[in-house]
C-alpha cells in the first residue's frame, strides 16, 4: 500500500488531515496519518489520544489499548484516556479489568455518586 499521502506535509498539516479523516468517520485513514505523527511527537497527548480513538472506532482494540496504556502510564490523571481504556477493555470482554479504570476516570472527572 502506498502511504506517501498519509506521511506528506508538516506535523500540523498531518494533524489537520487526521482530524478530517476522523470527522469523516474514516478511522483507518486517520490512524494511518496519526501512527507516524504520534511517534514523531511522543510528548504530545493529542495525537496519541486521537490515534487510540481511531483504533477504537475501527475495532483495532489491541492497538487502542496499547496507545491508551502508554498515555495512562505517562499521565495517570488523564481522565479521558482512562475512560477510553476502560471502554476498550469492556469491548474486549475484560469487564473486571475495565472497572477500575472506569472508576478512576469517573473520580478524576468529578462524577461522584450522590449519597
Amino acid at each position: 500500500m502506498d502511504t506517501k499521502y498519509y506521511d506528506q506535509g508538516t506535523a500540523a498539516e498531518r494533524w489537520e488531515r487526521a482530524q478530517l479523516f476522523f470527522d469523516a468517520k474514516d478511522y483507518a485513514g486517520a490512524a494511518r496519518v496519526l501512527s507516524g505523527l504520534a511517534d514523531e511527537v511522543p510528548e504530545q497527548t493529542g495525537p496519541r489520544l486521537l490515534l487510540a480513538r481511531a483504533y477504537y472506532h475501527s475495532a483495532q482494540l489491541h492497538r487502542a489499548e496499547t496507545e491508551l496504556r502508554t498515555l495512562v502510564e505517562r499521565d495517570p490523571v488523564e481522565h479521558y484516556a482512562r475512560l477510553m481504556l476502560g471502554r476498550t477493555l469492556q469491548r474486549q470482554g475484560r469487564h473486571d479489568e475495565a472497572e477500575s479504570h472506569l472508576r478512576i476516570a469517573s473520580a478524576l472527572a468529578g462524577d461522584f455518586e450522590q449519597v
